[in-house]
C-alpha cells in the first residue's frame, strides 16, 4: 500500500510503498477512501524539512539545550549522530481519514467490517486506529464531507471551551480551514459571527455562509470594527484559528473584548502577554488542547477506557460525532470549503508549493482496489539459500533504528527481514540499511526456514510471548531486555528453551564493552570477592510514558537496571543469591526510578546499584566502581577507565557500550555453530534478581533468587 512521508532530513514528501498494517487489539483497520490535507499543520511540517539545520535549530532553541547537554556527557560523535538519526525518521502526514472497516481487533464490539468511518488516520491506503479515535459516518453523509471531522472537532473543541451563549458576539480571528469551520458552528450555534483575515478569498467565502467577515490587511484596524459593531461594549469571546509569530494577536483579542471576556487560542501565535490588556478588564485565556478531552490520553487513546458521560460529556470521539451529525443535519455545510480533489498518485499538486497554496480544503482520493492482505514487502529479490546466520529483526522502534540494525549493518550480517506493526518504520529502516524485506506481521520470518534467528525489540510485554513464540518455531533468539517482566514468563521461557537446541540471549551489552573487558581481564580469577558500585543517571521519564508501566514496560528497574545487575554479575564470575531494594519517598511505588539496589552473590561478593531518574542531564550517565583487593577500577560512562594498584596505563576511548562487540558475537556464533553470548544461568538469574529487586521494595526484606 502507499503512504505520505515527509522526509525531515531532505525536505522531500514522498509517497511510500508500505506493507499493510496488522489489525491490532483495541483497534479498527480502515481502507481509505478520503484523507484531508491540514494546510496550516502539514505546511508546517513541510517547511520544517525544507529548512536548514541552522534553521531547524533556530526554530527548536530547546532541543538544542538537550543537545549540547548530551555531548558533555556522551561526547560529539554520538551525539550528532544521534542528531542526525532522528532527523532521518520519517514523519508520517495528516490525521483527517474516512473510509471503510476492512478488519477489527480484539476488544472491539462498536464496529463491524463495512462499516463507514472517520478517524484521525494518516495519508495512507490503509490504517490502524484505536476505537476512540474512530467514529461512524451516518447516512446522507459523503466520504468527501466526512474527511471534514476531524478539523471539525478541533473547531467544536475551541468553542466548548469559550461557552458561547445563543445571541453572545463572538470574533473568530483567522479565517482558514479551521476557522470557517468555527465561524459556521458558531453561527449554527446562534451566535453573532465576526471573522477578520488578510486573504480576500477567505473573506469573501465566510461572508457566503452568513458571517460579518472583514479583510484586515493595511490600516483597518479590527478592535475599532469590534466597537462599532458592539455600539462599544466589545465582544464576548474571540476565538483564535490564525497562524503566526506575531504577537500582535493576543493583544488585539484582548483589546477588543469586552469586560470578562474569554479569549481561547486554537492556532499558533505569538504569546508575549501584556498584563494590563488582560488586568483591567478581567479577562480569561485558554488554549485548546485539539480535538477534545481524551487527547493524548493513554488510557483514553490506546486502551480505549472511555470516560463516564455523566462526568465527561464530550470527549474528542463525541466531538467527531457532534460534526457529523452537524453535517448530516446540514447545520455544517463543509462543500463550498472544498477547492480541490486529487488522486493520491497526484499528491505533489498539493504539497509542492505549499507556502504559495491558495486553497482552503484540498482533498485526496483513493483507490479502490487495494490489496489489504499484502503485509510483506520484497525490497530486492537476492537469495539467502544456504546462508548460515539469516537473521529477522523484530520491531522498527528508537533502539533499533539508531543503534541494532546501523550496528548489524556494519558488520555485513544476513538479515532477511524487519517488521513493525505499521509497516512504515521497517520500509523505511530496511531501505537505508539494505535489507531484503519488510514486513508488518512478524510470524512472516518465523515461518521461514531459512532464517536462523530473530532479534526481538518490541515493547517489554511482550518479550517473553515472542521469545516462546520463536523457539517453538526453531530459531535462535536475541531479545533486548528485559527477557521478561515476571517469574512466570520466564518459566515458561525455560520450558521452551528445554525442548530445543536453540540459543537465548540477552541484550546485556555493557559487558561486551571494551572497558568492562579490560578489566575482566586486569580483576583476574583470584576467587576472591569482590565489590562493584554500579551509579546510572537514568534521567526523567515522564510517569504516563509505557516503559513506567508494570504492565507494559516492567518499570525502568526490571526494564533498564537489569542492564547493571548484569554488569555486576560479569565482574564477580558468580550469580546473585539475594537482593533488597530502597527507593526514594515516604511510599514509594513499585515502579519507581529512584532506588537503591543491594545484590549479594553466591561467592560472597557484592554490588550496589544507584539507579536515579533525579539527576540532571549534562551529568555522565553511568559510572561503575570496583574495589578488590586494595585496588580499584573506575569506568566512567563507557568513555574512559583510571586503575589504582594495577599495571597498566588508564583507557581512553570514544564511548563504547558494547554493542558492536555484542552482535559481532552473536553472528559468529550462529554461522559457526557456537553457544550463547550469554550463559543462559546467568541471563535467568539477572532476569528473576530484577524482578526480585522490585518484590523486596514491596515486602520491605531481602528477597532470594531462585
Amino acid at each position: 500500500m502507499k503512504q505520505i512521508i515527509q522526509d525531515l532530513k531532505s525536505g522531500s514528501t514522498i509517497l511510500e510503498e508500505i506493507p499493510v498494517p496488522k489489525v491490532k487489539t483495541g483497534c479498527v483497520l480502515i481502507k481509505t477512501h478520503r484523507t484531508l490535507v491540514s494546510l496550516g499543520t502539514e505546511r508546517m511540517l513541510v517547511e520544517f524539512g525544507k529548512a536548514s539545520y541552522i534553521s531547524k535549530a533556530r526554530q527548536q532553541p530547546e532541543k538544542v539545550k538537550m543537545v549540547l547537554d548530551k555531548v558533555k556527557s556522551d561526547g560529539l560523535k554520538p551525539t550528532m549522530d544521534a542528531v542526525f538519526r532522528k532527523l532521518g525518521e520519517p514523519l508520517p502526514l495528516g490525521y483527517c481519514n474516512a473510509g471503510e472497516v476492512v478488519a477489527v481487533g480484539k476488544g472491539v464490539s462498536e464496529f463491524q467490517v463495512g462499516d463507514r468511518v472517520i478517524s484521525n488516520g494518516k495519508h495512507a491506503e490503509v490504517v490502524c486506529v484505536p476505537k476512540n479515535l474512530v467514529a461512524k459516518i451516518p447516512e446522507g453523509v459523503s466520504y468527501d464531507e466526512a474527511s471534514f471531522t476531524v478539523i471539525g472537532a478541533i473547531a467544536l473543541q475551541g468553542i466548548r471551551l469559550i461557552k458561547p451563549t445563543f445571541g453572545e458576539t463572538i470574533v473568530v480571528v483567522g479565517l482558514g480551514l479551521i476557522g470557517q469551520i468555527t465561524a459556521r458552528l458558531l453561527k449554527a450555534n446562534g451566535c453573532r459571527v465576526v471573522g477578520f483575515d488578510f486573504d480576500q478569498a477567505k473573506v469573501e467565502l465566510a461572508k457566503n455562509a452568513g458571517i460579518e467577515a472583514f479583510n484586515v490587511s493595511g490600516e483597518v484596524n479590527s478592535v475599532s470594527i469590534v466597537n462599532e459593531l458592539t455600539g462599544g461594549t466589545g465582544t464576548d469571546g474571540v476565538v483564535i484559528t490564525a497562524s503566526t509569530k506575531s504577537n500582535d494577536v493576543i493583544s488585539e483579542a484582548a483589546n477588543m473584548s469586552r469586560k470578562r471576556g474569554r479569549i481561547i487560542l486554537v492556532g499558533v501565535i505569538g504569546l508575549h502577554l501584556q498584563r494590563a490588556d488582560f488586568y483591567e478588564k478581567e479577562l480569561s485565556f485558554q488554549v485548546s488542547c485539539s480535538y477534545g478531552p481524551g487527547r493524548y490520553d493513554e488510557e483514553y487513546e490506546n486502551k480505549g477506557n472511555d470516560y463516564p458521560i455523566a462526568y465527561v460529556r464530550w470527549t474528542e470521539k463525541r466531538n467527531f460525532e457532534a460534526v457529523l451529525r452537524a453535517m448530516a443535519s446540514d447545520q455544517l455545510n463543509v462543500k463550498p470549503l472544498i477547492s480541490e480533489i486529487v488522486e493520491l498518485e497526484d499528491y505533489q499538486t498539493i504539497y509542492s508549493d505549499m507556502a504559495g497554496s491558495t486553497s482552503i480544503a484540498s482533498i485526496l482520493k483513493y483507490k479502490a482496489d487495494v490489496d489489504v492482505s499484502v503485509s510483506n514487502i520484497a525490497l530486492d529479490n537476492r537469495s539467502f539459500a544456504g546462508a548460515k546466520g539469516v537473521i529477522g529483526v523484530i520491531g522498527a522502534g528508537n533502539f533499533a533504528k539508531s543503534v541494532i540494525v546501523p550496528t548489524l549493518h556494519k558488520l555485513n550480517a544476513n538479515v532477511k527481514y524487519i517488521a513493525s506493526a505499521s509497516g512504515l518504520t521497517a520500509t523505511t529502516t530496511a531501505k537505508k540499511y539494505k535489507i531484503a524485506n519488510s514486513t508488518s506481521d512478524y510470524k512472516d520470518m518465523l515461518k521461514d526456514d531459512e532464517v536462523d534467528a530473530v532479534i526481538i525489540t518490541t515493547r517489554h510485554n511482550s518479550h517473553a510471548s515472542m521469545v516462546k513464540e520463536a523457539l517453538e518455531a526453531d530459531k535462535h533468539v536475541f531479545v533486548e531486555k528485559p527477557l521478561a517482566i515476571t517469574n512466570q514468563e520466564i518459566d515458561d521461557i525455560i520450558t521452551a528453551y528445554e525442548k530445543t537446541d536453540k540459543t537465548v540471549t540477552v541484550g546485556f551489552n555493557r559487558r561486551f564493552s571494551p572497558f568492562s573487558i579490560d578489566a575482566r581481564k586486569k580483576l583476574g580469577n583470584s576467587g576472591s570477592p569482590i565489590s562493584v558500585i554500579a551509579t546510572m543517571n537514568a534521567g526523567f521519564i515522564p510517569a504516563d510514558h509505557w516503559v513506567q508501566s508494570m504492565e507494559a514496560g516492567g518499570g525502568r528497574i526490571i526494564g533498564e537496571a537489569c542492564h547493571l545487575i548484569d554488569l555486576i554479575t560479569y565482574f564477580t564470575g558468580s550469580l546473585v543469591d539475594s537482593v533488597v531494594m530502597n527507593a526514594m519517598g515516604k511510599n514509594p511505588e513499585e515502579n519507581t526510578d529512584n532506588a537503591v539496589i543491594m545484590l549479594k552473590y553466591k561467592d560472597g561478593s557484592l554490588g550496589v546499584i544507584n539507579y536515579l531518574a533525579n539527576g540532571n542531564k549534562a551529568y555522565a550517565k553511568e559510572r561503575i566502581e570496583i574495589y578488590s583487593q586494595g585496588r580499584n577500577i573506575i569506568i566512567d560512562n563507557f568513555r574512559q577507565s583510571k586503575f589504582y594498584g594495577f599495571s597498566g596505563s588508564s583507557l581512553k576511548k570514544s564511548q563504547d557500550k558494547g554493542h558492536k562487540n555484542q552482535f559481532e558475537l552473536l553472528i559468529n556464533n550462529l554461522k559457526q555453530g557456537g553457544g550463547p553470548t550469554i550463559p543462559f544461568d546467568e541471563v535467568i538469574n539477572t532476569s528473576r534478581a530484577s524482578i526480585a529487586a522490585v518484590e523486596s521494595l514491596k515486602q520491605g526484606k531481602w528477597i532470594d533468587v531462585r
